[in-house]
């Protein structure tokens, strides 16, 4: 009786593998990954090498169902949304700084109209101080921001590669190596 059984099993399972579904999944997985190997080879030898046969292979199987290609687009607009948003604060801060240079030049103009000529040289000498101090303020800010904006995209990678490995996409994992 059980090798009965396992005879069934086994003319099953045989019966599984010739149905069209499975020829065509597996179809598409060596199609998939073929178009993967193809993308290996345009990659410098050192990447390609950290990418094996198993890997790819891993890989195109995640890609089968269409649940990681969902998983990547939702990825890519919150990266796109991110970007835009951090694009703006930076132009905002940028914009601030124009206006507050152009305030400082125009009451440096006014103050100069009304200085008595006598006056004018320790007048521009301060008003030169003043010019270099905002200048050293504004990039000062600048730099902030720039640090802020590198600190929430590499958050973003690192929510980014939580999500694939969650996923359970073969070779993902967090990590902060650029490498």
């Amino acid at each position: 009786a059980a090798a009965a059984g396992a005879a069934a099993a086994a003319a099953a399972a045989a019966a599984a593998t010739d149905s069209p579904w499975v020829s065509r999944q597996q179809e598409r997985h060596y199609r998939l990954l073929a178009e993967l190997q193809a993308l290996v080879k345009a990659l410098p030898s050192a990447c390609q090498q950290r990418l094996s046969y198993t890997t790819l292979s891993e890989l195109a199987l995640a890609l089968l169902d269409g649940t990681v290609f969902e998983i990547v687009q939702g990825l890519l607009e919150i990266q796109h949304l991110t970007e835009k948003n951090l694009y703006s604060q930076r132009r905002q801060l940028h914009s601030e700084h124009r206006g507050l240079k152009q305030e400082l030049f125009h009451r440096h103009k006014e103050a100069q109209q009304c200085c008595r000529p006598h006056n004018l040289p320790l007048l521009r000498a301060a008003q030169q101080r003043e010019m270099e101090a905002m200048e050293q303020q504004i990039r000062e800010e600048q730099r902030m921001m720039d640090e802020k904006i590198v600190l929430e995209l590499d958050q973003k990678v690192i929510d980014q590669q939580s999500t694939l490995e969650k996923a359970g996409v073969s070779g993902f994992y967090i990590t902060t190596n650029p490498q």
